[in-house]
């Protein structure tokens, strides 16, 4: 599966970046890198930005590879690819986005999807599709791309000196930065003042089943209820556990992943099927 483009700082980026033609402005997302594909059996393989999950998609990335499952139309990427002559194949195509798990900034989770596109590989004619295609593909397809600021902005009246951040699309406050790219490929990425440098990590404080009460709220079973009411599916014990546990995990991402000691999964998950059996069973 192709690997992911770089995207370097705008310090680091080359010079014809700026020096002519036009940019698309879109958001930063603070997430983590995914991509996935589909094989010719229609099989969706996902990865991160090193490695192909071709079996079990790891715990943090769960939510994503649900909510592409649940929303991409491979029906249409395969009449897409008869219909074509820049997709060969359905195994040509893959699809690189942002995985929506907490890092530093604390979106809308709510209305924020677990996945938004920002690029799409083709095999065929090895290239990296022009940003403007690339929002057509994931729209077509049932996904969110990445929101754009701007369009075909000269990039020879844009002055990183006095360019302001927007407003996230996704909460009450600045993006992360802004991504810069070209319809032929090239891309800078430039950040707001507040998260030049990465925060640190809060430390977890306490064990897995004081972590689970803390997490598993009467407010999220019943929000996790009411999704999965809205969208037609059962509400037993192991689905809503299965929604709990993924939403948990992608808000609560980078304290459990990625502190000083991240939490045995396996307790935590026993604590979590506890805090929601407890819940639903009005105890």
């Amino acid at each position: 599966m192709k690997q992911f483009p770089s995207i370097s700082r705008l310090g680091d980026a080359p010079p014809e970046l700026l020096a002519g033609g036009h940019l698309w402005i879109q958001e930063k997302i603070d997430g983590a890198n995914v991509r996935f594909g589909v094989r010719d059996s229609g099989l969706l393989v996902f990865g991160d930005r090193s490695d192909v999950y071709e079996g079990e998609v790891p715990e943090p990335y769960r939510h994503v590879a649900r909510h592409v499952r649940e929303n991409f139309d491979v029906d249409a990427l395969r009449i897409a690819a008869e219909e074509s002559d820049a997709i060969e194949d359905v195994a040509d195509v893959v699809f690189f986005g942002e995985a929506t798990h907490r890092h530093t900034i604390e979106y809308d989770f709510d209305r924020l999807p677990s996945f938004l596109g920002f690029d799409v590989w083709s095999a065929s004619s090895e290239t990296f599709l022009p940003p403007d295609a690339v929002e057509r593909v994931f729209e077509t397809f049932g996904l969110t791309p990445v929101n754009t600021f701007a369009r075909e902005v000269r990039a020879t009246d844009f002055d990183p000196a006095s360019y302001e951040v927007p407003e996230s699309a996704w909460r009450n406050g600045p993006a992360e930065g802004v991504v810069l790219r070209t319809k032929t490929g090239s891309r800078a990425k430039l950040l707001h003042p507040n998260y030049e440098e990465v925060d640190e990590t809060v430390p977890m404080d306490g064990d897995p089943a004081t972590l689970a009460r803390r997490y598993v709220t009467d407010h999220r079973v019943d929000k996790t209820v009411a999704k999965l009411e809205d969208r037609g599916y059962a509400t037993d014990f192991e689905r809503v556990y299965e929604a709990v546990l993924a939403d948990v995990y992608r808000e609560e991402h980078k304290r459990l992943f990625h502190g000083g000691r991240a939490v045995d999964k396996r307790a935590f998950r026993s604590a979590v099927a506890a805090e929601v059996r407890r819940r639903l069973d009005g105890a």
